[in-house]
């Protein structure tokens, strides 16, 4: 299960449709929507100021969030669009969708590496170089993984650390059908520079 899912703030909005939204954007609340989980939609709205640092992080669409409201069971939710101002850019709208344990969503997941010291690659220097710190898994909201881990025992130079070389939790995919590549092992600039110079 991931250590620490974020929490996001919001608070119930009373009255919907556009003048209510107007209101809540003159109050300096982004207004949204938080729908699914078989329950009925509520109307919430944040600050758009927290909401901006949040989208400024990046990943906003990809990210399982603890929604909290006042007077609400705390929920489990996933962004589901961004509405934007077509000229300023900056959020207008916010629409985020209920998860139950049981639903299967895409997120990205950090990639752990260990045994460096088990590597007969970098031992001799080698370097470890990382393609992707972090991997775009589909996960069941109620078992969602820390992270995947990437075992260097044995690793030479030259090796090339495919996703099919890690094990990956129970029921998680990746969301790229193909064998792409996580890290490689490779050769000092030291050895490099050498060995151009002898060819």
């Amino acid at each position: 299960m991931a250590g620490e899912i974020p929490d996001l703030i919001a608070e119930a909005r009373t009255g919907t449709g556009k003048g209510a939204a107007r209101q809540a954007r003159r109050d300096g609340m982004v207004p949204g929507i938080v729908y699914g989980g078989g329950k009925d939609p509520l109307a919430i709205q944040m600050p758009f100021n927290v909401l901006l640092k949040r989208l400024k992080q990046g990943r906003f669409l990809s990210t399982l969030f603890n929604l909290k409201v006042e007077g609400q069971e705390d929920v489990r939710v996933i962004c589901r669009g961004v509405q934007r101002d077509v000229i300023k850019d900056l959020p207008t709208h916010v629409d985020l969708m209920r998860l139950r344990r049981t639903s299967r969503v895409a997120l990205f997941i950090p990639v752990e590496f260990i045994n460096h010291e088990q590597s007969p690659g970098l031992k001799r220097g080698g370097v470890l170089t990382v393609v992707r710190a972090e991997v775009e898994l589909i996960v069941t909201a109620g078992d969602i993984p820390d992270h995947i881990t990437v075992d260097l025992e044995g690793r030479n130079i030259g090796d090339v650390i495919h996703i099919s070389d890690v094990v990956l939790p129970q029921g998680a995919k990746p969301t790229i059908d193909r064998d792409f590549v996580i890290a490689n092992v490779s050769a000092p600039s030291g050895l490099v520079s050498a060995d151009a110079a002898e060819a």
